[in-house]
């Protein structure tokens, strides 16, 4: 039998344990309320890690090709979001 991989975002929902301040819980269940916590938690890592990735991306572009503009940079966001966000795919989890 062969392993799934899944993309960011994708397959069922694992169960795991977190551990945060109880400020910063408390932060998140008045804006969002008990039943979306997960949901919220989930987005945040979401977003964290396609950022890490693409931070990976920029910094081997520059080490091979040279410094980028902060323009640059920020034109390789929208372009690196546009294309996933069209596609739907993300890097899978590693």
């Amino acid at each position: 039998m062969s392993e799934t991989t899944y993309g960011i975002g994708e397959g069922p929902a694992a169960r795991v344990s977190l551990s945060l301040p109880e400020g910063t819980a408390e932060a998140i269940r008045s804006r969002v309320g008990k039943r979306e916590f997960s949901a919220f938690i989930a987005a945040a890592v979401e977003r964290e890690l396609r950022g890490e990735i693409l931070d990976e991306y920029l910094a081997d572009y520059e080490q091979r090709q040279g410094p980028l503009s902060a323009e640059s940079q920020q034109t390789a966001r929208r372009v690196f979001d546009e294309a996933f966000a069209e596609g739907g795919e993300w890097p899978a989890a590693s």
